[in-house]
């Protein structure tokens, strides 16, 4: 069986750009899609400025050097959005109609086209032109001011939550969805992610159990924000983490059952559901955890339906036993990163390739149908 991943035969075209846009190219290009990505002439200084071979989203894709403030520029990028499937592209709002790039033109090119767009406060409204960052996109939709401890400020999530989350995957599920469509009915359209509208779709479970009375309380005192001393992270003696999740009733009895079974003293610990205890059972949980090196409590925990898990930094999760037997991290040029997922049956995914600015992405646009004078006209 060839492993090319299920997108393969696809083509995208994606504007360089920073955060959700390289990242949805990424994962399109992890499933076997065709990614040629549009950089600057001369680097722009979106982001932190490292050599290609880390940075991890230009893996699979092939660069085209191109400058959109000309017309034999422009001329190109339209050439290739005529011939693609997907266009990527993450600009403030009315950047990609003044280059004379926009869904207008671009459809009327190629009526199939899905056109994506992944901005922060949408292509709409009175923050439309606002800079920002995902920390103010998951402020403004009440993510932000639930993640974080009792009295303490709101924390800020890596950019997890707003670009990649609420931007990156949404952009990628709603271009594959209008894709879809266009194969259907032959006509392409807009995709608009913005992330304000994919984090607050995350947060719709949350909107419903403050509705029901349930996660009402403040920031760090509800069942799923560390206000419940039974889904917590907890040092260890060797100053290392762990944590637990034992919501359920069932996975609390082997919980116990292992703290024992280990040597902690469990006798008289207070019901996990009277929430007026939480602070004495969050006390006696710590002091158990403290008394062990991380190791101890994994030998007796892991593995069980206590939902139990070490907390391990990025450098070390590779090598954990579980991650090594799924070849869930792969190395890249002696690069380790993470394996491209979700993983398919049929049409397995191929080991990404590492990005190298010299294999530009002419082959694949003349496979693609793009003529060679434009493309000699770059040299």
């Amino acid at each position: 069986m060839t492993a090319r991943g299920p997108l393969a035969g696809l083509r995208v075209l994606e504007f360089a750009g920073i955060g959700p846009g390289p990242l949805c190219g990424m994962l399109l290009a992890d499933l076997g899609a065709q990614v040629i990505r549009l950089d600057r002439p001369t680097p722009s200084g979106l982001g932190i400025e490292r050599p290609p071979r880390f940075d991890l989203l230009l893996r699979g894709k092939r660069t085209l050097k191109l400058d959109l403030k000309i017309a034999t520029g422009v001329a190109l990028a339209r050439a290739l959005a005529r011939r693609a499937d997907a266009l990527i592209e993450g600009f403030r709002p009315g950047t990609m109609e003044r280059l004379g790039l926009g869904p207008d033109v671009c459809l009327q090119d190629n009526p199939r086209l899905a056109y994506g767009r992944v901005t922060g406060f949408s292509q709409q409204g009175p923050l439309a032109q606002a800079a920002g960052h995902d920390l103010n996109y998951i402020a403004l939709t009440g993510a932000l001011d639930a993640i974080g401890r009792q009295g303490q400020p709101p924390t800020p999530p890596l950019n997890l939550l707003g670009d990649y989350a609420g931007g990156s995957m949404f952009l990628a599920m709603g271009l594959l969805a209008a894709i879809v469509q266009a194969r259907a009915s032959g006509q392409g359209q807009v995709v608009d992610a913005a992330m304000i509208d994919g984090v607050g779709a995350l947060m719709t479970p949350f909107f419903g159990l403050h509705a029901a009375g349930l996660h009402d309380g403040p920031r760090g005192t509800n069942l799923l924000d560390s206000g419940a001393p039974f889904y917590d992270v907890y040092a260890c003696a060797d100053g290392q983490y762990v944590s637990i999740a034992a919501i359920e009733k069932k996975f609390r009895t082997v919980l116990l059952e292992r703290l024992r079974a280990a040597g902690a003293d469990v006798a008289g610990l207070p019901d996990f559901d009277d929430c007026a205890r939480w602070p004495e059972l969050r006390a006696r949980l710590a002091a158990m955890f403290a008394a062990q090196p991380r190791a101890h409590w994994c030998a007796a925990l892991e593995g069980s339906d206590a939902c139990f898990a070490p907390v391990l930094a990025a450098q070390a999760a590779p090598a954990h036993p579980h991650h090594a037997a799924r070849a869930s991290f792969i190395t890249v040029d002696g690069v380790v990163q993470p394996a491209p997922a979700p993983r398919f049956s049929a049409t397995p995914n191929a080991t990404p390739a590492a990005h190298d600015d010299a294999f530009d992405a002419r082959e694949w646009a003349l496979a693609w149908g793009v003529d060679v004078d434009a493309l000699q006209a770059l040299d």
